[in-house]
């Protein structure tokens, strides 16, 4: 007789019993005792020429990297234009921000490679900075028309505008970023902290123009991804090249400092949204205007977050007529990349604050304005041209509405919704499975409880216990190809490849598969309820509801997971102390896109949660004010 499956059942993360017990081994966690350090030494200036005195022979500049090491490349989405203005790997006679790498040094031992950078004479000659990127020079491009926008806004009984700032952020992982590049013979190891193996494994070799066979690419424990472990830090390369070039591995681990100084920041936009409305508040038509604060250089991802943030503009509403323009901007900042939601919690915040303005504007329940203009059926095609494949927006509103139920209010409480839609999946991803019960997955886990579910998985199909099950990840060498873990892409991907292989097993093959799909699309109604001190200008979020369709739910407790921890991510800044009160629940509308019927969950927290807070704001004031929320600002707004 077979064992039960768990699929379905809250099954607790069996990977935390090691973690808690501080028995996980990070990248800083990898012994290797003959290892030199590596240390940066980086601009104190935004934008400045830049000249280093008399190099010594274990300082690497943009000299002995030139003609030997690449930027890395960049693969924009189709349609987006970019400008060829990869990141340099060190700087090459300039610097364009704040703590960029101007050289590498290196020595036996951490503290005295930073006391060597230190040591480094470096003579800057400061330049203009462009801060604010409506002076800054176009990057990027993307636009889409579809239907007739001017005849929409033309014959509209109602047209509102709305402008609004999403300012940047910075990530406070619980593990820096590093690596440790190891040579052997004609072999390099690295050693890293990402979500995946494989395309660092392709990165690197690209970057050192070397084949892919030469190159092992091993990931340990990870602390902590958040969508800003996706692309090799400008760094590594440098300490691959340090370890070939010198024989011996080299370690570098990013300290506080530089994460939060140089280390790719999130968000950073600036949207306008029109809405042309019928006399009954339906959507005729939208026209959209992301202006995107890039950076002073693109990195592989850096592009994508804005272009995710255009396509999604319409949200969960049937527009027949759009026109959305991107310009992503050069600035003498950080460069940008993928930050929790990555362009969705953007999207969100822009067509919902709209459609609450619009509420306003018309004297409509928001609610009700929301109601009159739903996507309804699925598969549903947007304007902006991706595909929805299964959903149900007014279940998730309803019940959403019901579980918030009657709410206390005081003269200075606020109440907001907001919907959002988070694309997750598509590429592919590859797993083997053997018949003891070892699964190989190229999806990489950084506390999500990947090694439980693909373990449940696994165990469903082969008739086995979740205990039987052997879950690893992050070693090229023990996979042959993989993807990663990004997008909230590992249920529906990486399940679906181990469910995938595991079948394979079962009807006589190896035990291998490589499975392909394209996107899904979850969608999630937030409520949020905010109670605002006039004498202080103090904002508590008191309560938070959320409902998620996430496609079938492989585990309540790890989605559940993923719901709060992305909301709480899109609150910050807030402490354990600050958490509000969540009410969570799920509507299950199977995604036809993959076996599981999984969606992915991890980010529509991340982009429900700041919508409705920031329509709650707007509720109590009369007007959205824009994040962040101190004290200060809203007591002068409620003025």
């Amino acid at each position: 007789m077979g064992v039960a499956s768990t699929l379905g059942q809250p099954v607790r993360r069996r990977e935390d019993a090691r973690l808690l017990a501080g028995q996980g081994r990070f990248l800083d966690d990898v012994p290797m005792p003959n290892a030199l350090h590596m240390a940066f030494v980086r601009s104190p200036h935004a934008h400045a020429r830049v000249h280093i005195k008399g190099p010594g022979p274990f300082i690497f500049t943009a000299k002995d990297l030139a003609g030997r090491v690449s930027p890395g490349q960049i693969v924009p989405p189709p349609g987006l234009d970019v400008s060829p203005i990869p990141h340099p790997l060190l700087a090459d006679g300039e610097v364009r921000y704040v703590g960029q790498p101007v050289a590498a040094v290196v020595a036996e031992s951490r503290a005295l490679a930073e006391d060597l950078a230190e040591r480094v004479e470096v003579e800057y000659e400061p330049l203009p900075a462009v801060l604010d990127p409506r002076a800054g020079d176009p990057m990027a491009r993307w636009e889409q028309r579809e239907g007739d926008v001017a005849g929409a806004f033309a014959r509209a009984a109602h047209v509102v505008r709305t402008e609004r700032v999403i300012p940047r952020l910075t990530n406070v992982l619980l593990e820096g970023g590093g690596a440790l590049a190891v040579p052997d013979g004609d072999r390099l190891t690295l050693w890293t902290s990402s979500l995946s193996a494989h395309r660092p494994r392709a990165q690197l070799a690209q970057m050192l123009r070397r084949d892919e066979a030469s190159l092992r690419v091993i990931v340990p424990d990870v602390g902590g991804g958040f969508g800003s472990r996706g692309t090799l830090p400008v760094e590594t390369p440098v300490v691959a090249f340090a370890a070939s070039e010198l024989g011996r591995p080299v370690r570098w681990t990013e300290d506080r400092r530089e994460q939060s100084e140089s280390s790719p920041q999130g968000r950073g936009i600036r949207g306008w949204v029109e809405l042309a409305l019928d006399a009954d508040g339906r959507i005729l038509a939208l026209r959209g205007r992301v202006l995107a604060d890039l950076g002073a250089y693109l990195l592989p991802s850096t592009a994508i977050p804005a272009h995710t943030t255009a396509m999604l503009l319409s949200g969960a509403y049937d527009i027949p007529a759009v026109e959305v323009i991107v310009t992503g901007a050069r600035t003498n900042k950080v460069p940008t990349a993928p930050y929790r939601g990555a362009g969705r919690p953007e999207a969100t915040e822009l067509i919902e604050t709209a459609i609450d303005a619009a509420a306003r504007q018309l004297e409509l329940d928001p609610v009700e304005l929301r109601r009159r203009n739903l996507v309804r059926t699925f598969p549903h095609r947007t304007a902006l041209g991706w595909t929805y494949d299964a959903g149900d927006f007014e279940r998730c509103l309803d019940r959403a509405l019901e579980l918030l139920g009657e709410v206390e209010k005081g003269p200075h409480t606020g109440v907001g919704v907001a919907l959002a839609i988070e694309r997750s999946g598509g590429l592919y991803e590859c797993a083997e499975v053997t018949r003891d019960g070892v699964v190989r997955v190229g999806s990489i886990p950084a506390g999500s409880g990947h090694e439980t579910l693909f373990a449940q998985i696994a165990a469903a199909k082969l008739g086995l216990d979740v205990d039987q099950i052997t879950v690893l990840t992050g070693d090229t060498d023990e996979l042959a190809d993989g993807v990663g873990s990004f997008s909230s892409r590992s249920t529906a991907m990486g399940g679906s490849a181990v469910a995938a292989a595991a079948d394979d097993l079962l009807a006589g093959g190896p035990g291998v598969a490589r499975f392909a799909s394209d996107q899904g699309f979850t969608s999630a109604a937030y409520v949020a309820v905010v109670d605002v001190d006039p004498a202080t200008g103090a904002v508590d979020v008191r309560r938070l509801v959320a409902v998620t369709d996430a496609g079938t739910i492989l585990n309540p407790l790890l989605a559940n997971g993923q719901v709060i921890g992305g909301a709480v991510a899109g609150l910050e800044p807030v402490t354990a102390a600050e958490i509000p009160d969540f009410t969570t629940a799920f509507v299950e509308s199977p995604s036809p896109l993959n076996p599981l019927g999984a969606k992915g969950v991890g980010e529509s927290g991340a982009s429900g949660a700041p919508a409705a807070v920031a329509n709650a704001l707007a509720h109590v004031i009369g007007h959205h004010v824009d994040a962040p929320y101190t004290a200060e600002k809203i007591w002068q707004a409620l003025r």
